[in-house]
């Protein structure tokens, strides 16, 4: 008997069913990312077009929107490579309705909505608080340190960078003493520097135009009453406007307040610059920092998030700072503010940081709220004799730790955000930040977290069906 095999005729015309719909199961995560940006309210993406309907036809918002999401979720956030999956993958060419947009067009995209992709993350935590993973119980904050699209070593000082552009000025003398000679280099052309050959072709220019009317004659020009009739228009219309500016602005000094009810004082002192500007900057992308990582220090940022027990994004923040000091209240009220957006009128009622936060204003003032604080005053490898650091409030803050209910509920911190950070960085390939600039990093952080989030409500869908 003969061997026998499934048929693979790559000759036969069409091999994937008409209907895209057929091309992915009904659990796959496109329809779950279409299904959602459905939901979604994308109002601040179609205000950014006309509505004349002049113009090339951009894409639909609401493809390119779950295209992203799509692809960040998949830890693709190369452009070339989106590109190159429209044609490819057919996860893709289902999100993109078979439509190929290239790799330019999607980073205009992500450029020119910067900060209503960042509004993603409330969507998607909208989408989250529905099905109920959005509960505010317990909540963790921490940060990660995640690498810039830059160079440590573009990192220059005032007078290295003031050395270089005096550098770059002694080249260009240089390079234009062997280009131009004794001369300036802005002389003018032999037929211009004597008055016999300017009087010439000043002659031929303007012979050029009367030839060119004789060849197309023009219409007959407005008479002298009409374009008087429409200068009188013109200023009347610059008197009334003057005359509205003027009665505003005597209003305005008449409520002898500002808008936000200060009364008119001393102007502010003028700022003055240093002398000499103190620290380094970095060429590449000035907002990034030197910060201290796992593996010692590099060009970067401090990722902040806060999680859940769900482990559930409820804000994502960026930092300029490497140490996590002083970014405690801040971020509750990040926390506070996402969920006020996201319709969740619960409050925190535990948070748990790691001693890096340990700010006792800060912590003062969360506990004034009815919200319980627990942050160790030492990371516990290393107790510290310092005495500052004995008695008062770190001695009580060590008690609530060593008592059961305190150590059960600080055990829960490392569970509820860590394997957050984990799952991005060895995931889904977050080894460094593609944009440059804070804000572009910001939308960039914000759209991974919220793909973060998205994938958890997909994963309960799945077990919730």
């Amino acid at each position: 008997m003969a061997q026998r095999f499934v048929a693979c005729d790559r000759e036969q015309s069409f091999l994937m069913p008409p209907d895209v719909r057929a091309w992915l199961p009904e659990q796959h995560l496109a329809w779950f990312v279409i299904d959602a940006v459905a939901e979604m309210n994308l109002d601040a993406f179609y205000a950014a077009y006309r509505i004349d309907g002049r113009s090339r036809p951009p894409y639909d918002p609401a493809m390119m929107v779950a295209l992203l999401l799509y692809a960040y979720a998949r830890g693709i956030r190369s452009s070339r490579v989106i590109e190159r999956a429209c044609e490819e993958d057919v996860a893709f060419r289902v999100l993109a309705a078979q439509q190929r947009p290239d790799h330019a067009t999607l980073a205009r995209f992500l450029e020119r909505h910067q900060e209503a992709i960042a509004g993603l993350f409330g969507e998607v935590l909208t989408l989250c608080a529905r099905s109920g993973l959005a509960k505010v119980g317990v909540i963790a904050v921490d940060g990660t340190k995640v690498q810039a699209n830059a160079s440590r070593d573009a990192n220059v000082d005032y007078e290295q960078l003031a050395r270089e552009i005096v550098e770059e000025a002694k080249a260009v003398d240089a390079a234009e003493d062997e280009l131009h000679g004794d001369a300036r280099g802005d002389e003018l052309p032999p037929e211009f520097s004597t008055a016999q050959g300017r009087r010439g072709w000043l002659r031929e220019a303007k012979q050029r135009p009367e030839a060119e009317r004789a060849a197309n004659p023009q219409p007959v020009p407005r008479s002298r009453p009409q374009r008087v009739k429409e200068a009188k228009r013109r200023l009347e219309e610059e008197r009334v406007t003057e005359v509205r500016a003027n009665r505003a602005y005597e209003a305005y000094r008449a409520r002898g307040r500002m808008k936000d009810g200060r009364r008119f004082g001393r102007p502010p002192d003028p700022y003055q610059p240093p002398a000499t500007p103190e620290g380094h900057i970095n060429l590449t992308d000035p907002d990034s920092r030197v910060v201290k990582g796992l593996r010692g220090f590099l060009q970067g940022y401090n990722a902040q998030a806060v999680t859940n027990e769900h482990q559930v994004v409820l804000a994502a923040e960026i930092e300029t700072v490497g140490a996590d000091f002083g970014h405690l209240e801040p971020m509750l009220d990040a926390t506070q503010r996402e969920l006020a957006a996201a319709g969740i009128d619960e409050a925190p009622e535990v948070l748990l940081a790691d001693a890096g936060y340990w700010h006792g204003e800060q912590m003062q003032r969360i506990a004034d709220r009815g919200i319980e604080v627990l942050v160790p005053p030492d990371t516990g490898r290393r107790r510290t004799t310092r005495r500052n650091w004995e008695g008062g409030r770190y001695e009580q803050m060590r008690e609530v730790l060593a008592s059961e209910r305190g150590g059960e509920l600080y055990r829960k911190r490392q569970p509820m955000i860590e394997p957050v950070f984990a799952q991005m960085k060895f995931n889904r390939g977050l080894d460094r930040f593609r944009r440059r600039g804070r804000g572009a990093v910001r939308t960039e952080w914000r759209l991974i977290t919220a793909t973060h989030n998205l994938l958890k409500l997909h994963r309960h869908t799945l077990a919730a069906a």
